[in-house]
């Protein structure tokens, strides 16, 4: 019996994931193991690879199959979903010659490996042309796809669906003295406290146990995944059974890679959650990066900066590092806990991290609305890193260079990360009302947790929008008052509660 049009449709789209998921397969090789020799090879496989992707996805008989399935009735508890996706996709993937598609590609691969050593030079002029036709490709994407009100809003559709460049940017206005508030009171009580990290090594080869001891502690499953080593840390899905997460390592700091690894492993663990049998599928598929930050951030920060968590893994910490053995747990936890102004974003405490993404995505938004030339981006970073820091970044490896995600084409990205703050504050908040979460994080035992987020996060996929989670979840739409409530409970009163 032959398939019906859903099913022909679906084998389609998991054709489409083997290109794309092998497209990430080799951006993750360029990132760790590529030689740079092989540049100018990997851009034209990274090309050709999307080039296919792109000529399914828009494919006459892509559209056919879709406009059959639309008119059957449902096969599985994600079909109508399913199909909304997919058409949204599609029509957007249709809007872009493909041509366009392999150039983007190309671009972004050799921005990569020039951002790579304009950072190490810390010279901006390296990379700034790459920057510049990365900025004329999104201005072109956006007038395909077509926009509500600027052109911001059809890149932040392709992170965020639903979300309006406006709505960010008046959330973000209300937010800001909020935010510049507490990180102002928070930094005056961190002033003159003394780290609690003593001097000496801390070997790498001894992180990278810590780490995977961590990850694994959390519910990473280090079959389906792996760890290694990369100048700016993220985490690819490569298949439903291969997660890769990355960190970069400081031998005088071992919780920079650990709390990296923290972060990464929360994506990871959202990757290794949704439906293996979807893959390919929305349903199979993450929401949305203000949900997938939101998982990050919760492990990262809900989880793996409170007490119960370091009650068990401190005096781990100190058989594989010597110096912390006269370490008390509460210096530990004022040292994790200080807040300090910082010129780079993944190195900020909670308390002044949302402050790096508002400067991001201002300077994103004029970028393409075009009132913000390139070349005068340095000038600009540093302009508003003063008005919201006070402080000037001492070069350019420091201020505008320090993130990968314009070499990667995420411009309409940087937004999602305090969305995804406050998802996981207003998660977090509604899981441990649980009597049985609540318990187990006492005990810093995170299956409870892990299974609550399975089963309101995880296993939803993506075939539902980012604000049906949020309110299947916690009962309402995402909200301020929880991030807010937490960032005051943790740096303006008792830490020994957070």
């Amino acid at each position: 019996m032959p398939a019906s049009a859903y099913g022909q449709l679906v084998a389609l789209a998991r054709e489409i994931a083997l290109l794309t998921s092998t497209e990430a397969l080799l951006s993750w090789d360029q990132e760790t193991y590529m030689p740079a020799g092989a540049l100018d090879h990997r851009a034209r496989q990274l090309a050709y690879l999307n080039g296919k992707a792109h000529g399914l996805a828009t494919s006459n008989a892509f559209r056919r199959l879709l406009d059959k399935a639309e008119g059957q009735t449902s096969e599985t508890p994600y079909h109508a979903g399913n199909l909304r996706e997919l058409r949204r996709q599609h029509e957007r993937a249709a809007r872009l010659p493909q041509l366009l598609v392999q150039e983007e590609s190309a671009a972004c691969a050799h921005a990569k490996a020039a951002w790579t050593e304009a950072r190490r030079k810390t010279d901006f002029t390296n990379f700034a042309p790459h920057l510049q036709v990365l900025v004329d490709l999104a201005r072109r994407k956006a007038d395909l796809w077509g926009y509500t009100d600027e052109p911001y809003d059809a890149l932040l559709e392709t992170y965020e669906r639903g979300a309006r460049t406006r709505a960010i940017a008046e959330l973000f206005d209300r937010l800001r003295p909020e935010l510049a508030a507490i990180a102002q009171e928070a930094v005056a009580r961190s002033a003159g406290r003394k780290s609690a990290l003593p001097g000496g090594r801390y070997p790498v080869a001894k992180q990278q146990q810590l780490n995977a001891e961590i990850a694994a502690s959390i519910g990473f499953d280090l079959d389906c995944g792996r760890i290694d080593t990369t100048a700016h840390p993220f985490c690819t899905t490569l298949g439903p059974r291969d997660v890769r997460l990355t960190t970069r390592y400081d031998e005088r700091d071992f919780t920079s890679s650990l709390f990296g690894v923290l972060h990464e492993a929360g994506h990871g663990l959202y990757e290794q959650g949704l439906p293996p049998g979807d893959f390919g599928l929305p349903s199979g598929t993450s929401c949305s990066l203000g949900i997938h930050e939101s998982q990050s951030r919760l492990w990262e920060n809900h989880v793996g900066r409170s007490r119960p968590f370091w009650e068990k893994w401190l005096p781990r910490a100190r058989e594989l590092f010597p110096q912390l053995r006269k370490v008390r747990l509460n210096d530990f936890l004022r040292h994790l806990h200080r807040a300090r102004y910082s010129y780079i974003r993944v190195e900020a405490d909670e308390a002044t991290y949302d402050l790096h993404i508002l400067l991001r995505f201002d300077i994103e938004r004029r970028l393409i609305l075009g009132e913000l030339p390139v070349a005068q981006v340095p000038e600009a970073w540093n302009a508003g890193f003063r008005e919201l820091f006070g402080m000037t970044p001492p070069d350019a490896a420091r201020g505008c260079l320090q993130d990968i995600h314009w070499s990667m084409g995420g411009l309409g990205y940087f937004a999602t990360y305090t969305l995804g703050n406050l998802n996981a504050a207003q998660l977090f908040a509604t899981a441990r009302r649980q009597r049985r979460i609540a318990a187990g994080l006492e005990k810093a035992d995170y299956a409870p947790l892990l299974a609550w987020l399975r089963e309101k996060v995880h296993n939803q996929g993506g075939a539902l929008l980012p604000g049906e989670i949020m309110a299947n979840a916690t009962g309402k739409p995402t909200q301020a008052q929880w991030h807010l409530k937490h960032l005051r409970a943790r740096f303006l009163q008792n830490a020994k509660k957070s």
